[in-house]
């Protein structure tokens, strides 16, 4: 285990203001998603849920707000050069999609075993795809290296204060439409999301308590806030792609240590689990790591009877193939 340092006196550190800019930013492209309720779902956690339906945002995730925050934010000659990120998928979705809208070029960095789902998407959008092997290459040097050669903007996935504050407007239109919540409960990957709704829930609701989740297999979050400082851990394995990451940004710590109250992590079966609930009981699909919150409340992990219960639903990229497989136990 290896332990990265934490913050830089050069890093500039979004707030809630940032995140009402993003607000303002995205307005009228964004999909102000709804906020889903199920009577089966209070009744099993003894609890009022309100579950934040950003599998229906627009490219299928909440990564959606933070890449077009981001590229908005650009300055037009900056932004006219394009634009490259790595993503295990959703945020290279969503970037290749904002960068679509605004007309410029942009090249993803992919795991070799992206899902095929997000690959055909981030395409489709008109997105350059370049694979890279996740347990043998290093992504950020191929995206440096990119970006040098093109002259292009890095907008990674997680570790950027206008990423940040663009995920943080999830946990504010689910607020501003609940009313002031006990518990914030969101995916934990590398930090943005959680980090953004952070800032949110702080601002709007002072008493909530903020609960990241991330998937048994890759707890460096968890890790780095019982220790204070960020740890590497090596990549994981799960179902929940959207969450193999190996240690938190730099940009993203500072804020969970700062605001979150705990880090809990599922397994995938509970995964499963829970996927199967949203598709028989509410109708409606999520991907393995958009359940990573909602298993966490609905199987005890945290525990919040009596209380209101914001719940981040992240993303619904998951192709049916895998889909079907993963909810016959295939």
């Amino acid at each position: 285990m290896t332990v990265v340092s934490t913050l830089s006196p050069a890093l500039r550190l979004p707030t809630f203001d940032d995140v009402r800019t993003a607000q303002n930013r995205i307005s009228g492209v964004a999909h102000v998603t709804p906020v889903l309720t199920s009577k089966t779902a209070d009744a099993m956690a003894g609890a009022r849920l309100f579950f934040k339906a950003e599998n229906l945002q627009r490219s299928g995730a909440f990564k959606f707000r933070g890449a077009y925050n981001s590229v908005s934010a650009l300055e037009p000659d900056i932004r006219r050069t394009g634009v490259v990120a790595f993503s295990s998928g959703n945020h290279g979705q969503a970037l290749a999609y904002a960068a679509q809208l605004f007309g410029v070029s942009a090249v993803i960095v992919m795991p070799q075993d992206t899902p095929a789902m997000k690959v055909a998407a981030t395409r489709g959008y008109g997105a350059e795809i370049v694979f890279y092997d996740r347990y043998t290459e290093d992504r950020e040097a191929i995206t440096r290296r990119i970006a040098a050669e093109r002259h292009a903007t890095i907008i990674p996935p997680y570790d950027h204060a206008d990423v940040i504050a663009g995920q943080g407007t999830a946990a504010l239109e689910l607020i501003e439409e609940v009313g002031e919540i006990d518990y914030l409960v969101a995916p934990l990957g590398g930090g943005g999301l959680l980090a953004g709704c952070a800032l949110s829930a702080k601002a709007l609701s002072p008493g909530c308590k903020i609960i990241g989740v991330e998937p048994e297999a890759g707890d460096d979050g968890r890790q780095s806030l019982r220790k204070g400082e960020i740890v590497r851990i090596p990549v994981p394995k799960s179902i929940a792609d959207g969450a193999l990451t190996t240690y938190l940004g730099q940009h993203n710590f500072p804020i969970l240590k700062r605001d979150v109250h705990d880090i809990v992590t599922v397994s995938d079966t509970q995964l499963i689990d829970t996927m199967r609930f949203f598709a028989e009981r509410m109708k409606i699909i999520v991907e393995p790591t958009g359940c990573l919150a909602a298993a966490a409340v609905l199987h005890g992990a945290v525990a919040c009877a009596g209380k209101r219960v914001g719940i981040i639903l992240s993303g619904g990229n998951v192709d049916l193939k895998t889909f079907n497989a993963l909810f016959n136990g295939c």
